[in-house]
C-alpha cells in the first residue's frame, strides 16, 4: 500500500470516527465505522490497534480545529473578561446547530468511563487547556481566586454543552449572564 493510500484510508476512517462517535456514542461498532469509512476491518487494523486506538486518534485529530472554533484568535487584544465571554458565546451558538450533540471530548469521558481509556486521557487533556485558559484569563483579570474561577467556569461549559446537548436546556445567553455572574463574584475587573 502506498503512503497516499494509506493517508486516505487513515483519513477516511478518522473522518468517520468523528461523525459517528459524535452523533451515536463511542459503543458504535468497529462493522458500523469501517462501513461509514468505506475501508475493511483489515485496513483499520493495519493502521490502528483497536477501536480505542481510533478513537483515541480522532479525538486528537480533532482537539486543534476545536480549540480554533472555541478560543478567540491568539492576536485578540479584548479584556480578559470579554475573552472568557467569547468561549460562551461561541457554546451558545454552536448549540443552536441541528447535529449539536455537547463536547465530544466530556462526552466520550462520560460515555467510557474509564479515566485511563487512551480516549479518556486525550479527552482530559483537551478540558484541561480549558480550564487553563480560563484560568490565565482569570489572572489577568484580577479574579481573587483565578484556579477557582477557571474551575467553576469550566463546570459551568461542561454542564450547559451536556444540557444542551441532550436537548434539555436551551441556552440563550444563559451561559453567559452565569459567566458573568462568577467573574463578577471573582472580584474579576477586566
Amino acid at each position: 500500500m502506498t503512503t497516499t493510500a494509506t493517508a486516505s484510508t487513515r483519513d477516511r476512517l478518522l473522518d468517520a470516527a468523528a461523525e459517528l462517535f459524535y452523533l451515536q456514542g463511542v459503543n458504535i461498532g468497529v462493522e458500523a465505522l469501517c462501513k461509514a469509512a468505506g475501508v475493511s476491518k483489515r485496513s483499520m487494523y493495519q493502521l490502528f490497534d483497536s477501536k480505542d486506538a481510533v478513537l483515541a486518534a480522532c479525538l486528537e485529530r480533532r482537539a486543534p480545529a476545536y480549540a480554533t472554533a472555541l478560543f478567540p484568535a491568539p492576536d485578540d487584544t479584548r479584556p480578559p473578561r470579554d475573552r472568557i465571554l467569547h468561549v460562551f458565546e461561541r457554546l451558545e451558538a454552536e448549540a443552536l446547530t441541528a447535529d449539536f450533540r455537547g463536547c465530544p471530548f466530556l462526552a466520550a469521558q462520560v460515555e467510557l468511563k474509564d479515566p485511563e481509556h487512551p480516549a479518556s486521557k486525550v479527552a482530559r487533556e483537551v478540558k484541561q487547556t480549558l480550564t487553563e485558559y480560563f484560568r490565565l484569563e482569570a489572572q489577568h483579570g484580577g479574579a481573587h481566586d483565578p484556579a477557582l474561577l477557571a474551575r467553576q467556569l469550566t463546570l459551568l461549559f461542561d454542564g450547559a454543552s451536556a444540557r444542551a446537548g441532550v436537548g434539555a436546556e436551551q441556552l440563550d445567553g444563559l451561559t453567559l449572564t452565569t459567566a458573568e455572574a462568577l467573574m463578577d463574584a471573582s472580584g474579576m475587573t477586566a
